[in-house]
């Protein structure tokens, strides 16, 4: 590094950072603050001036996971190093960058020479769905079709990769444009027919087509707004949500949430959005706090969709590893979108030239009471009495929303008294449609790929898959994950008068591809079960959580040698099981963009490891087939699915007496 830019270094550390902030940290595994993030735009744009650098991701890089538990059972809390991941683009090339906040330099810095791109930043997204509205062939095109210019809106979608063998020298997206004049609703009106090829980098317009004119559907009954919203025939009265004792958890400010016997970590990031960390649980018989997650968050969301013609072959979108799951969150409404007994917190993010941003109530944690149960009993058996008892049930959610382009996804981990975390997915938003030809279902002869939910409206059938990364530690990090296979017996000998019934038969993985399941295979039904062998209960029981599938335990539909589906191998397993590594955190890959598939889950699973009794991460993909239905015009009413982790054998007794 030059002198000069040493010297810059120093004097920025003194005023800046040791002038203004701490050096305290209040946890190891809290999200960049925004001092944090302007040092990591200073630290890196000084080392590279002038070289002009773009900011595709910055995190934290978190430290050894030995040293976070370390200072987890530590009294005191001594500050832990703090360094940030920085994946940059300088002179057209990939850069991963680690970045030690503590002595303010650069320890190391990796040219990445392999398939696929960063995650594409806000910034270049709009300055390409700008392009098309000052292009003379694209302007000769809106008018061509009788329509507004002014009333147009565009928006860019990634190219993926289809087989070509050479890498890619171009980061790009493929531009679509919508048409307003009378709603909001730009989804609902496509104009079809046309592609724009635009390249990122050198931001121009590398290749336009227009090879044919489709209606574009009416801009009536698309409309959303509440002001238009039909009166149903009997209105709903308010619901208020009061705790007049106020709430039963406290928040620090490190992001450290209590809550009856619970205690967990949130925080935010670019790419994953929330994450939850450090979940543990506190057993009253033993009065300690016992381990059960160390790190949960969404690793990839992809959403491939089914319709073959030119404009739209190429959809097959990685919602978190190529625009960011948590860029792409929103803030929260209070009393909308979280109740009005709700808590909020910030993400803080890096835009494209490093200036630091701030997501104001991207997070929000509330008590739920819903009306629900969480046991009961009635005993009539005792002559002359009738006893009852019910407890209702209480829970803790924690929620993010992001909103990536079309669909909102709502996220929430709901903590409950008896162990449960239940992790839920809702689907909202709009759907992505194509302009047709059609307006009655009878017109249509051939493949269409999709539903006609409206007059020249066909909702494109797809796919969404959910997969999480969980890091589960139950009650210690040597864990095993097994297998407990439900298997029908015959009854022979004739020793009962029934015919058959069913028993457990265990198995523990001792390789990843032991751990391999495919749900609704032929195997039949399996219990999954993370247990530490090291700890048994008092009657010998291996401790445990299991992992209970929502009901949409989907697996791919597409050919293996599909590229949509080389590039998602990950998919083709509902469950996954890996020795810990800290640098496997993406399912996808850490570049996804135009990715080749060579860089997954399922490629670094091929090492077949051993996982017995080891420090084991979960990994659990579950999703929808999405047929589109005239009920999810003009937006989508929320459909929800998941998973919960369930306590199973891990406490001595129902933990909530």
């Amino acid at each position: 590094m030059p002198l000069f830019f040493k010297i810059s270094l120093f004097f920025f550390y003194f005023f800046f950072v040791i002038s203004s902030s701490p050096l305290e940290y209040n946890h190891p595994l809290e999200s960049l603050t925004l001092f944090e993030l302007t040092q990591v735009t200073n630290i890196v744009k000084n080392s590279y001036f002038p070289l002009n650098v773009t900011f595709h991701y910055v995190g934290l890089n978190e430290p050894n996971k030995q040293l976070v538990l370390s200072w987890l059972s530590s009294t005191h809390h001594p500050a832990l190093p703090r360094e940030a991941i920085v994946i940059t683009r300088i002179d057209q090339k990939t850069h991963e960058i680690i970045v030690d906040l503590s002595s303010v330099s650069i320890l190391s810095d990796k040219i990445y020479n392999g398939h696929g791109y960063p995650m594409l930043t806000l910034q270049e997204q709009t300055a390409a769905d700008e392009l098309p509205l000052s292009y003379p062939p694209f302007i000769s095109s809106i008018k061509k079709r009788r329509l507004k210019l002014k009333e147009v809106v565009c928006q860019g979608f990634v190219v993926g990769w289809y087989g070509e063998k050479r890498k890619s020298t171009n980061r790009m997206v493929k531009v679509m444009c919508y048409y307003l004049d009378g709603t909001v609703n730009l989804y609902m009106r496509p104009i079809e027919g046309i592609t724009i090829t635009v390249l990122l980098d050198q931001m121009i317009i590398a290749s336009y087509i227009d090879r044919l004119i489709v209606p574009v559907p009416k801009a009536n009954g698309t409309d959303y707004m509440g002001s238009k919203r039909r009166r149903s025939s009997h209105e709903s009265n308010s619901i208020k949500i009061v705790q007049p004792d106020g709430p039963s958890y406290t928040l620090d400010n490190g992001n450290t949430v209590r809550w009856g016997d619970w205690k967990f970590h949130v925080a935010y990031d670019m790419r994953a959005g929330m994450i939850i960390s450090l979940a543990s649980i506190f057993d009253a018989d033993k009065k300690e706090f016992r381990s059960v997650l160390y790190r949960g968050f969404v690793s990839e969301v992809f959403v491939p969709y089914m319709d073959l013609t030119e404009e739209w072959y190429y959809r097959t979108y990685f919602d978190a590893g190529e625009y960011g799951f948590g860029l792409c969150a929103v803030e929260l409404e209070a009393s909308k979108d979280c109740p009005e007994n709700a808590k909020f917190i910030d993400g803080y993010f890096i835009s494209q030239d490093g200036t630091p941003g701030k997501m104001p109530n991207v997070i929000c944690i509330f008590e739920r009471y819903a009306g629900d149960i969480m046991w009961r009993h009635t005993e009539l058996a005792i002559p002359g009495k009738v006893i009852r008892k019910v407890r209702p049930e209480v829970s803790l959610v924690v929620r993010m929303v992001s909103t990536v382009g079309n669909y909102d996804y709502i996220i929430d981990y709901e903590f409950k008294q008896s162990g449960t975390i239940k992790v839920m997915v809702g689907l909202t938003g709009l759907l992505e449609v194509r302009g047709s030809i059609y307006t009655h279902n009878d017109q249509i002869k051939e493949e269409v790929y999709g539903t006609l939910i409206a007059e020249n409206t066909l909702g494109a059938y797809h796919d969404h898959f959910f997969t999480y990364h969980l890091d589960l530690d139950v009650d210690g990090h040597e864990n095993s994950f097994v297998k407990n296979n439900l298997k029908t017996r015959r009854v022979i000998n004739k020793s009962s008068p029934r015919k058959s019934y069913w028993t457990v038969v265990s198995e523990t993985a001792e390789t990843e591809s032991d751990a391999r399941i495919q749900l609704g295979s032929s195997r039949g039904a399996v219990e999954m079960v993370v247990v530490n062998p090291n700890k048994k209960t008092e009657v010998g029981n291996e401790i445990g959580y299991c992992l209970i599938p929502g009901g949409s335990a989907t697996s791919p539909l597409l050919k293996d040698n599909d590229y949509p589906q080389i590039r998602r191998g990950f998919t083709k397993y509902n469950v996954w099981v890996t020795p810990y590594n800290k640098s496997e955190k993406w399912a996808g890959g850490l570049y996804t963009d135009q990715s080749h598939g060579d860089d997954t889950l399922a490629i670094w699973s091929l090492r077949d490891r051993e996982i017995k009794n080891k420090d084991i991460v979960l990994w659990y993909t579950f999703g929808v087939h999405h047929v589109p239905k005239q009920e999810d015009f003009p937006i989508m009413p929320t459909l929800s699915t998941g998973f919960e982790l369930k306590p199973t054998n891990f406490f001595q007794h129902n933990p909530v007496l």
